[in-house]
């Protein structure tokens, strides 16, 4: 068992877990910054549960990875061994046990996610809904605390009487977790509503343990107002999320950067760590506001691959460049995802045949007209312009009979064959959906037929070398 240096939660600056936000550019991102401790967005149990660890030496990134289709469910790197938390969605004891033991290693400490308002959290018994379950809550840190190497904690919301939420973490304190994180509100409460830093400051002085400071960010705008809101609450540490996301460099002592500035650091690790384009780009929506509706920001808007974002903050080439570089040291992205022999022997919903091997899949295949292509869904302004209806109409025109579409699932990834006049086309790219895949098929078809160009192509993002 590899040993960690003890994570420390007094006298820290920390970036909240947010859905979506918190992935490895922005953690690092905001440890570049002066941030002490950087959490990630919950991460539910079982999907973690289900992931494969796997070492990715050209990123030099610790992946965690669903095999059923390669999305990366955890990206960590060494930067942030010593200072990320993971954050865990979850219900049930042996489940949070089994992930801590999966990813001990590779992270700082744990925390339990007990203060999630959203359905779904809450219809899983995970997040808010802990907070009436105290019994199951504390079983759940008790037994972390008892049988992982790493410090445990909890995120929590004040309840609506001040000696009940006093109770409540007094009682979450006793498992042996080493902090509390509080939101001061209450599970119904929202951004709009004030908080209640009164209460956090008679939780503090309850307890021995930490308190970390969480839901001042209306109030946050300047590195100095984290340390106001810690001390408004009586915490031991203060823990930032809208005031983050908004403008990460909120952790610099020396004042926040220009947003254009941060964008262009945020993306180059979007870059060097092959972030995933739709988490980037909500990142950069984030950040930009009603900057979106700029014409700059309309152009941002239409993007769906990192090269297209990149170029508009005059990084394409860095992109170019660095993605290449990945590629030739042996990173697997996306567009090289292709399903498991492990997954294809499993049952499967296909539209034409039942239980393909990987060979007898690839059968199929042979002699149709291959390339590797993504639909991206942006590039087409409205229904009509789509590849399948382009060549739907490019076939009447021609009098020729309609193209027709055989799809394969092998877990939760899809491919298709277009057959037309004749000949059968496809795109080696492994689409997450039916649909997205026959248009991806239609789109190779357009291709071989001239009806498109690779210069184009290549543009748009489409085609990928």
């Amino acid at each position: 068992m590899k040993k960690h240096q003890r994570l420390e939660y007094r006298n820290k600056l920390i970036l909240a877990p947010m859905v979506r936000v918190g992935t490895l550019p922005m953690r690092l991102l905001a440890l570049e910054m002066g941030a002490d401790i950087v959490y990630t967005e919950e991460l539910i149990d079982l999907k973690l549960i289900k992931s494969i660890r796997r070492p990715n030496p050209a990123l030099g990134t610790i992946d965690f990875v669903d095999p059923s289709d390669g999305t990366i469910v955890f990206r960590t790197c060494a930067l942030e061994t010593s200072k990320v938390v993971l954050q865990l969605g979850t219900s049930d004891p042996a489940r949070a046990l089994a992930v801590g033991k999966l990813v001990q290693c590779d992270i700082a400490g744990l925390d339990v996610n007990m203060g999630c308002p959203k359905e779904f959290s809450i219809k899983g018994g995970m997040g808010a809904a802990l907070l009436s379950d105290p019994t199951k809550a504390t079983n759940i840190l008790r037994t972390l605390c008892s049988q992982l190497d790493i410090p445990v904690t909890c995120k929590i919301r004040i309840l609506p009487n001040t000696l009940d939420t006093v109770n409540l973490v007094q009682q979450l304190a006793a498992t042996g977790i080493s902090a509390v994180g509080i939101h001061a509100r209450t599970r119904d409460e929202r951004p709009q509503h004030r908080p209640h830093p009164d209460v956090l400051r008679t939780v503090a002085s309850a307890v021995d343990i930490p308190i970390i400071a969480n839901g001042g960010s209306r109030d946050i705008h300047t590195y100095e107002d984290m340390h106001k809101f810690q001390s408004l609450c009586g915490a031991d540490s203060v823990m930032v999320a809208r005031a983050a996301q908004l403008n990460v460099s909120i952790f610099r002592k020396e004042g926040v950067l220009p947003i254009d500035t941060v964008i262009e650091k945020y993306l180059r690790l979007c870059v060097d760590y092959d972030n995933a384009p739709h988490n980037t780009k909500y990142c950069v929506q984030s950040i930009l506001k009603e900057l979106q509706e700029t014409p700059r920001g309309k152009r941002f808007l239409q993007c769906q691959t990192l090269q297209q974002i990149c170029e508009i903050w005059n990084l394409g080439d860095y992109c170019r460049r660095r993605q290449q570089e990945l590629k030739d040291q042996g990173n697997v992205g996306r567009a090289d995802v292709m399903p498991s022999e492990q997954g294809m022997n499993k049952r499967q919903k296909l539209d034409i045949v039942d239980n393909l091997s990987t060979s007898n899949t690839l059968d199929k295949y042979v002699g149709v007209i291959s390339r590797n292509m993504a639909f991206l869904r942006s590039t087409y302004a409205n229904d009509n312009q789509l590849p399948k209806t382009f060549l739907y109409v490019h076939a009447g025109r021609m009098g020729k009979q309609p193209p027709g579409y055989e799809t394969h699932q092998c877990d939760k990834l899809f491919r298709s064959i277009c057959s037309y006049d004749g000949q059968r086309y496809s795109s080696s790219f492994w689409e997450k959906n039916k649909k997205q895949a026959e248009q991806g098929a239609a789109l190779v078809a357009l291709l071989q037929l001239g009806l498109l160009t690779e210069e184009a192509l290549y543009e748009n993002g489409s085609l990928i070398s």
